[in-house]
């Protein structure tokens, strides 16, 4: 009876760790820790495990603008324990930035739900004499050369900012790209570069009497709750620039409905979490929840958006 009892001991640890892994949600998350991404994931895993009644791991697969992390969602059991968090350049541009894709949005990922919005602000260095953005593309148009501006890559939202800029005031930038967002931002506050769109949230912490960079634009269609002197390019006279970096969450196809539902409940429950939403706001980024089908249909919105101008710039990935 006492090797029974041991036996049975034994059996019910070893099976003990297998059993635990049912209980656990990974959200992978396309970049490296520390980003805009990943702070995003982390802020929202706490209260998204409470919602679902299970532990919520972060793991980081980066690299190959947002593919790795998107490859490893789509060979995950579509049974909602692996979801995607990404921007929207891995769902929404790299189909037409890159030839031959690893992966296809439509077919291979099932929507889930936006959450966040991140709207592009438009910085100068702190001593730019450049009071807004319409001062800025002024200066830029008497210049003798071309005025450089930053972006974190080839294709990025940064630099269709900057291509959506030229379209509408006709002013050529010396377009200069770098491996990510923290380089450009460090030249630019350094006065090597003349300006940058980013994500609030990646400079939300450079801005103010403390920092090096000066915001003078959105290219949103209104002002942002965290920065509300900061007037849109549309009320300075340039409209037409509107680059959102959605961050959006995705699970593999063939999810079952049900699970779907699920996760999209605990999704918007979350972020309609006061302190959860307080958080991301703080960060810069807007809680914007969102059904399966709007996400879907936000994606080919911006997927068709972004094709159009790639293929008329002839922007290629490096």
């Amino acid at each position: 009876m006492k090797i029974k009892i041991l036996a049975a001991a034994a059996a019910l640890l070893l099976a003990t760790p297998a059993f635990a892994q049912q209980n656990v949600t990974r959200i992978i998350v396309a970049f490296a820790p520390g980003g805009p991404v990943d702070t995003v994931a982390r802020i929202i895993a706490e209260q998204l495990g409470k919602e679902l009644g299970q532990s919520v791991i972060i793991e980081n697969k980066a690299g190959a603008n947002g593919a790795l992390g998107a490859n490893e969602t789509k060979r995950a059991a579509p049974d909602g324990r692996t979801i995607w968090l990404t921007s929207v350049g891995a769902a929404a541009i790299n189909q037409a930035l890159t030839a031959n894709l690893s992966y296809t949005m439509e077919s291979e990922f099932q929507p889930i739900s936006v959450v966040v919005n991140n709207v592009e602000l438009l910085v100068v260095n702190k001593d730019n004499p450049a009071k807004s953005a319409a001062e800025f593309v002024a200066s830029a148009r008497a210049a003798a050369v071309p005025v450089t501006m930053a972006s974190s890559g080839v294709g990025s939202i940064p630099h269709l900012a900057i291509e959506q800029l030229t379209d509408v005031t006709g002013v050529k930038f010396q377009h200069v790209p770098y491996r990510g967002a923290a380089p450009a931002i460090n030249d630019v506050a350094g006065g090597h570069v003349g300006g940058f769109f980013g994500d609030v949230a990646g400079l939300v912490s450079h801005i103010g009497p403390q920092g090096k960079l000066k915001p003078i634009g959105l290219a949103s269609l209104t002002r942002h709750p965290l920065l509300p002197n900061v007037p849109t390019l549309a009320e300075q006279g340039m409209k037409g620039i509107d680059t959102n970096n959605w961050y959006a969450l995705y699970g593999p196809a063939k999810m079952p409905a049900e699970v779907v539902a699920s996760l999209n409940k605990a999704v918007r429950n979350t972020l309609e979490h006061a302190p959860t939403a307080q958080k991301l706001i703080a960060l810069g980024a807007e809680p914007a929840p969102s059904t399966p089908e709007a996400l879907a249909a936000l994606q080919k919105q911006d997927a068709d958006k972004w094709s159009k101008l790639i293929k008329a710039k002839n922007i290629k990935a490096e």
